[in-house]
């Protein structure tokens, strides 16, 4: 692969500290992640699946190693710092959905982009684009507890596309969503990366890692598998 990496981890490993005890949730993990990539990150729980995606998703910080995001090294930046690159370069999807509830369907998709300081009437368009994007224009005036768990999620991902994220990450996405809901928000997953997106994903859904290009496996805070279907589909070509 001749593209340079949209992100790397250099052996991160990953210490929590509960009282006298230490977990090591990550143990020493180097990977690279291109552009335009679609891949899931599956394991046995415990594994170290959604503390690898927090560490990429600048929620969390490395104990040790280097995570680069771009050229720019972010393991160490403070967490202010963080939170303004969380804003800009990064689209998160919660299996919860994490919705403001007291927020319209538009004022929620519109947050993000609020919070980076863009004029009002230019967050309401950005917003209305995506929600016609996801399907639920008619619904823009609406709050969270008036919607179904695959609408919701429907919000939560226009709310992570409305900065033009380098990577998009989700965690679960459809883990409370019933098979018909599922599917859509997979359809909409789909449609992402033929657009170009960067798709990383946590899933414990053979199903939903049949769908990505890459697909890389965590056993107790380490790389199990790395496999690029793309590259092995060549090899066999």
């Amino acid at each position: 692969m001749n593209k340079l990496p949209v992100a790397r981890i250099e052996n991160v490993k990953k210490i929590y500290k509960m009282g006298l005890v230490e977990v090591a949730a990550l143990r020493g993990v180097s990977m690279n992640f291109y552009p335009e990539e679609y891949m899931t990150i599956m394991g046995p729980s415990g594994c170290g699946k959604s503390t690898l995606l927090n560490v990429l998703g600048c929620l969390d910080k490395p104990t040790e190693g280097k995570y680069f995001l771009g050229e720019e090294d972010v393991s160490t930046l403070e967490d202010d710092d963080l939170s303004a690159i969380r804003g800009k370069r990064i689209g998160f999807i919660f299996q919860s959905y994490n919705l403001i509830q007291q927020l319209t369907v538009l004022e929620n998709i519109e947050v993000p982009m609020y919070y980076q300081g863009y004029p009002e009437h230019e967050c309401h368009a950005a917003a209305l684009k995506l929600a016609k994007r996801v399907g639920l224009e008619s619904r823009i005036d609406h709050k969270p507890f008036e919607l179904s768990g695959g609408q919701q999620q429907r919000v939560a991902i226009a709310r992570a596309l409305i900065n033009d994220p380098f990577i998009l990450l989700a965690d679960e996405p459809t883990g409370n969503l019933d098979s018909k809901s599922g599917e859509e928000i997979m359809t909409i997953f789909d449609e992402l990366y033929q657009q170009g997106k960067t798709l990383i994903m946590v899933t414990h859904s053979e199903e939903v890692a049949e769908r990505a290009k890459r697909n890389i496996r965590l056993r107790d805070g380490l790389v199990e598998s790395d496999i690029d279907k793309s590259l092995a589909n060549q090899m066999t070509g």
